[in-house]
């Protein structure tokens, strides 16, 4: 191809920059969020002393469309991946479009919500009366700055934050550590008396807690966003997936273990603030706790900013590059090498949701979305792998492994919506109705704005 046409010129693409290590931390990262903290207490009033199970349960249908991810990544580095693949699988772009606005808005969402906690927790911090809005929009402002530096930068910031936040963690794991063995790891609110420890676990209630460990997990999907800028992306792709998903199990895992070790799960899940309880009662030595974690929760949620903001860019450069955006939001800066014109459309969109209120009963249709396009991507996984001509990629994965993958993240849907219609509170029941508006509005702009019909082809 001519080098002065827009697919060849080196202002038009993004470059790649990030080695095998940094992806694994890009997707730790988008995985230890601050969400945890506050998830303990939620899954123990669940399942008890038994919250590991969730955990547990959560960690088999992530890894199933982990897998699927790992998979599409190897194949097809594209930015904006999940519509990408959609697209070339199922030939729809509506769907395409659908799907790209889904993963974008749950991005976004959890800016706009994150940016805010990270203000009132400063507020608290320097203990002084803030614009907490003005304080957000300023934050989302510094993030975008940046990642328009460079992604080379944003992954540095990236890591030093995974860091921070893995160490809370880990320092909970660490002081609680000698705690363990003293409880029975199978009892639940439910279990009777005849049966005794672990009757009154099922299936059911073990996938209710599943829904809302699932949580944790996301986050693992943002790396196919970034996979285009990944080097060797054939084994780096599916060596950063897979080794995130399993360290964040690990931390997890151990840390479910160590909460109901050091408190009573009980007590757990009536505590507003469940893994701090924990701290406190492991370690009352450490003068001076709370304000750590407040730090640690600010890196965290800033952590999740970032990452966000990252995966918006590409997933707007590369439903552009597809034709289901204007062209404008492919351009590419040509020193920077970042989507500059996409960074700056976000910050705007960010700014209008923080301004806007009322964005946390947006946030609580994230789960919602992400498991719709899991769903789709799976079964788009499934299309390609039984299409003939199709090239292989660096990690292949048995059919059997993104069908499980859909049914299991249908499955997932269908008990959050029996959920929160049967014995949800209010903003459960809202959060359905959101994600279904947004798809709803979704499909509008598509046919508002018509974008190109086209198929993408792939060079690997």
């Amino acid at each position: 191809m001519a080098e002065n046409t827009p697919a060849s010129s080196p202002t038009s693409e993004l470059k790649q920059t990030i080695g095998g290590w940094q992806i694994l931390f890009y997707g730790l990262g988008s995985m230890l969020g601050a969400g945890i903290y506050a998830l303990i207490g939620r899954a123990a009033e669940t399942l008890g002393n038994a919250v590991w199970l969730a955990f547990l349960m959560a960690l088999l249908a992530a890894m199933l469309t982990g897998l699927s991810y790992a998979c599409v990544g190897s194949r097809y580095a594209r930015a904006g991946g999940a519509a990408y693949v959609t697209q070339r699988s199922l030939r729809k772009p509506w769907l395409s479009y659908v799907v790209g606005i889904a993963v974008m808005m749950s991005g976004l969402t959890s800016m706009a919500t994150g940016s805010q906690a990270i203000a009132e927790n400063l507020a608290r911090a320097l203990n002084m009366e803030l614009p907490i809005k003005l304080v957000a929009i300023a934050l989302v402002f510094l993030v975008g700055c940046i990642i328009y530096r460079g992604l080379r930068e944003s992954m540095w910031a990236n890591i030093v934050c995974t860091v921070v936040e893995a160490s809370g963690l880990i320092f909970i794991i660490a002081v609680g550590a000698r705690y363990w063995g003293g409880v029975d790891y199978f009892e639940t609110a439910n279990d009777t008396v005849a049966g005794g420890s672990g009757s009154g676990i099922t299936l059911a209630l073990v996938m209710q807690g599943a829904v809302l460990t699932f949580y944790s997990f996301i986050g693992f999907e943002d790396i196919l966003n970034v996979s285009e800028e990944v080097k060797n992306p054939r084994r780096n792709i599916p060596f950063g997936l897979i080794g995130a998903m399993i360290l964040a199990t690990l931390i997890y895992m151990a840390v479910a273990i160590t909460a109901v070790s050091v408190v009573p799960w009980r007590e757990l899940a009536a505590s507003k603030t469940p893994l701090m309880e924990v701290a406190h009662r492991a370690a009352p030595w450490f003068q001076g706790i709370d304000s750590v974690y407040v730090g640690i929760t600010i890196f965290a949620i800033g952590n999740t900013a970032l990452l966000n903001y990252i995966m918006g860019s590409r997933l707007l450069y590369g439903m552009s590059k597809q034709g289901l955006l204007p062209a404008i939001l492919s351009k590419v800066h040509p020193v920077r090498h970042s989507p500059h014109v996409a960074i700056a459309v976000l910050f705007f969109i960010v700014s209008a949701l923080i301004l806007s209120g009322g964005v946390k009963q947006l946030a609580e249709s994230t789960v919602l979305l992400l498991l719709t396009v899991f769903t789709v991507v799976n079964i788009s996984l499934v299309v390609l792998k039984l299409r003939p001509g199709e090239e292989k990629g660096g990690f292949e994965v048995p059919l059997i492994i993104p069908a499980l993958g859909a049914f299991v993240c249908a499955a997932l849907i269908f008990v959050r919506l029996q959920a929160a219609l049967t014995t949800g509170g209010e903003a459960e029941r809202t959060a359905p109705i959101i994600a279904i508006a947004i798809i709803g509005i979704s499909l509008l702009l598509y046919r508002v704005l018509k974008p190109k019909d086209v198929t993408p082809t792939v060079d690997i």
